[in-house]
C-alpha cells in the first residue's frame, strides 16, 4: 500500500477534528468545516500581510547586515577574537525560543504574540544594538533579539494559515520566501554602505523606522479570533496556560546542545574537551527533564508528546531536520544560506582558484533556483491539491545535486559547475515548503500553531548542527591531508604554520610555493569530498523520512 494513499474514512476524522475548538460553539459560522473562522476582506488582508512580511523582511536583512559588520565591530570594540559570538548569541537564541511561540501565539493571540516578538527582536535587541557600549552588552543584545526574531518567523507563519485556504497556503509560502531572499540579498550591500557612511551603529537604528510600521499594522490589522474559550480568559488565566517548566527545560535542552556544537566549531575544541561533552551531558539531562515534564505535569505542554509521535508530525519533523543539516548552515547568523552554498563557494576559491567574484557568480543559478522553488511547490499544491510526490521530488532533487557534486574533478565541465547545485537549492526550497504545509494538514486545528513552531525548531536545529557539523568534518581532515603531504626541513613547523593559515582564509593558496600550494589544494579538495559525501547521506535520510508523510486533503477555505 502506497504512503500516499489515504481512505475517505481516514480523511474524514481530519477533517471533523479542524472544527471543533477553533470558535464558539453558538455560532453558526463554525458549524461547518467549510467556512473560516477569520475571513477578512481583500485590503485588510494585503495591510496585515504587509505587517507580518515587513517584519520578516527586516529578520533576513538584519541577518545579513550583522554579518557585514562583524569586522567593523569587532575592530571597533577591539575584540574581533569575540565577533564570532554576536552570531552565535543571535542563532542560539533564536532556535531556543521558537517553538515557545506556536503555544504563545494560542495563549496571548497571534496579534499579542507577534507583538512580543517584535518587542525583543526590535524595540529591545537591535535597539540595544545600536546603542551598546562593550561587546558584551552587544552579544547579550543579538540573544535578546534572538528571543523575538524567531518568534516572528513561527507566528507570522501561523497568522497566515489562519486567514489562507491551506491548497493556497503553499503560494504564499513561496511569496514570503522571496520576501525573505530579497532581505537576505540586501543586507550585505546595504551594511556595507551604512558602515562606510555613517558608521556600524546606524544598521542597527535605521531598522527602527520598519518595525515601527509593522508594529502599527500588527496592532491595527491582525485582529484573528482565538478559541471562545481562550479569548474570554483573564490574563492570569492565560498566564497559568503557559508551560513554565517544560519551556524551561526545552530551552536548556536546545540551548546546550547547540552551544556545544557551536563551541566545538568556532572554538575547534576537541570533542573530548570537558565543556564540549558536559554541555551534552547537560543537555541529555534536560531532554529527560523535559519529556518527563511534559507527560506527567503540564497541562498545557509547549510540545505534546502525542503530536511528535504521530506519524505525518514525526515524519516532517525529522525531514526538516536532516534536511538542513545536509542543506543549511549559517553564515554567521543570517539562517538561509545553505551548506552546499558555502562549502561550493570554499571549492571555487580554494580547489578552483577562482577570485571571489567569479566563485559568487558560479552560485547565481543557486540563488535563483532558492528564490523560485518554494513558489513553485506552492503553484502545485494549488493546482492539484496534492503534496506528496512533490515532497519525494523535492527531497530527490536535493540527493541528485549532492551526488552531482560528490563528482566534481578537474576535468569537470564548467557546465557542470555551474548548474549541478542547482537541483539542490530548487528541491530545498520545495521541500520546505511542502512539508510545512503537510505538518500543518496533518494535525487538528488546536494543535496548528505548536507544530509550526516544531516545524522551525527542527529545521533550525538542523542549521545549527550541519555547520558545526561540516566546519569539524572539513577542518579535521584538512589537518589530516597536509601533515601528510608536507615534509622536508622544518616539516612540523611549516605544517602547523600553513595549516592555521589555510584553515582561516583560503586567499592565502594563490600565493603559497609550488609545493605547498598542490598540497593545499590537494588536502581542500579531498575534505570537501568527504564532507559533500556527509551531506549525501544527510539528504537520502531526508527522502527516507518523507516516505510515510500521509497525503491529506488541503482544505479550499481557511482554518
Amino acid at each position: 500500500m502506497s504512503f500516499s494513499s489515504k481512505s475517505d474514512s481516514e480523511a474524514r476524522p481530519l477533517l471533523d477534528d479542524r472544527r471543533s475548538s477553533y470558535g464558539s460553539a453558538d455560532s453558526e459560522e463554525t458549524t461547518s468545516p467549510e467556512t473560516p473562522l477569520n475571513k477578512v476582506s481583500r485590503s485588510d488582508l494585503i495591510w496585515i500581510l504587509a505587517g507580518l512580511w515587513s517584519a520578516v523582511f527586516l529578520g533576513a536583512l538584519d541577518g545579513t547586515i550583522v554579518a557585514t559588520l562583524l569586522t567593523p565591530i569587532g575592530s571597533d570594540f577591539n575584540k574581533a577574537n569575540q565577533a564570532s559570538y554576536i552570531g552565535t548569541a543571535y542563532l542560539l537564541s533564536v532556535c531556543c525560543f521558537t517553538p515557545l511561540y506556536g503555544r504563545l501565539s494560542d495563549i496571548l493571540g497571534r496579534r499579542g504574540a507577534m507583538l512580543l516578538g517584535l518587542f525583543f527582536f526590535g524595540s529591545t535587541g537591535t535597539l540595544l544594538c545600536g546603542l551598546a557600549n562593550s561587546m558584551e552588552m552587544l552579544i547579550a543584545a543579538r540573544a535578546i533579539a534572538g528571543m523575538g526574531g524567531g518568534g516572528v518567523m513561527t507566528v507570522s507563519s501561523v497568522a497566515v494559515t489562519d486567514l489562507i485556504p491551506l491548497k493556497q497556503r503553499g503560494l504564499y509560502q513561496g511569496m514570503c520566501n522571496i520576501l525573505f531572499g530579497l532581505g537576505a540579498g540586501l543586507g550585505g550591500p546595504l551594511g556595507g554602505y551604512l558602515n562606510d557612511a555613517f558608521g556600524w551603529r546606524s544598521a542597527f537604528l535605521l531598522q527602527m523606522p520598519i518595525l515601527v510600521f509593522s508594529v502599527l499594522l500588527v496592532t491595527l490589522k491582525v485582529k484573528i479570533k482565538l478559541p471562545f474559550d481562550v479569548q474570554n480568559q483573564s490574563t492570569s488565566a492565560k498566564l497559568k496556560r503557559i508551560d513554565f517548566c517544560g519551556s524551561f527545560t526545552l530551552v536548556g535542552t536546545v540551548g546546550c546542545l547547540l552551544l556545544g556544537f557551536s563551541l566545538k566549531s568556532t572554538e575547534e575544541l576537541p570533542w573530548s574537551d570537558p565543556l564540549i561533552w558536559g554541555l551534552f551531558v547537560v543537555s541529555a539531562v534536560f531532554c529527560v527533564s523535559f519529556v518527563l515534564v511534559e507527560h506527567y505535569w503540564s497541562q498545557y505542554p509547549i510540545m505534546p508528546l502525542r503530536l511528535i509521535t504521530q506519524r505525518t508530525p514525526l515524519a516532517v519533523s525529522l525531514s526538516n531536520f536532516f534536511g538542513s543539516v545536509g542543506a543549511f548552515s549559517m553564515v554567521q547568523s543570517s539562517p538561509r544560506k545553505s551548506c552546499i552554498y558555502r562549502l561550493t563557494l570554499s571549492y571555487f576559491s580554494a580547489v578552483r582558484l577562482n577570485s571571489s567574484t567569479e566563485a559568487g557568480l558560479h552560485l547565481l543559478p543557486h540563488s535563483v533556483a532558492l528564490s523560485t522553488g518554494s513558489v513553485f511547490a506552492g503553484w502545485i499544491m494549488r493546482k492539484t491539491g496534492k503534496l506528496y510526490y512533490l515532497t519525494l521530488a523535492s527531497a530527490g532533487s536535493a540527493i541528485l545535486a549532492s551526488a552531482l557534486v560528490c563528482l566534481w574533478n578537474d576535468q569537470s565541465s564548467e557546465f557542470h559547475l555551474w548548474l549541478d547545485i542547482v537541483p539542490q537549492g530548487f528541491g530545498m526550497a520545495s521541500l520546505i515548503t511542502s512539508t510545512l504545509i503537510a505538518m500543518i494538514a496533518g494535525v487538528v486545528k488546536e494543535d496548528m500553531a505548536v507544530a509550526t513552531g516544531i516545524t522551525y525548531l527542527f529545521r533550525t536545529t538542523g542549521q545549527v548542527i550541519g555547520v558545526s557539523c561540516s566546519g569539524a568534518i572539513l577542518q579535521a581532515v584538512l589537518v589530516a591531508k597536509l601533515r601528510m603531504r608536507i615534509h622536508g626541513p622544518n616539516a612540523l613547523e611549516v605544517c602547523i604554520n600553513i595549516i592555521e593559515d589555510i584553515r582561516h582564509s583560503v586567499n592565502i593558496i594563490p600565493s603559497l610555493p609550488d609545493d605547498l600550494r598542490t598540497a593545499a589544494i590537494s588536502s581542500y579538495r579531498d575534505a570537501l569530498e568527504v564532507v559533500f559525501l556527509c551531506q549525501l547521506a544527510m539528504n537520502i535520510l531526508t527522502f527516507i523520512c518523507c516516505l510515510p508523510i500521509q497525503e491529506n486533503p488541503l482544505p479550499c477555505v481557511a482554518f
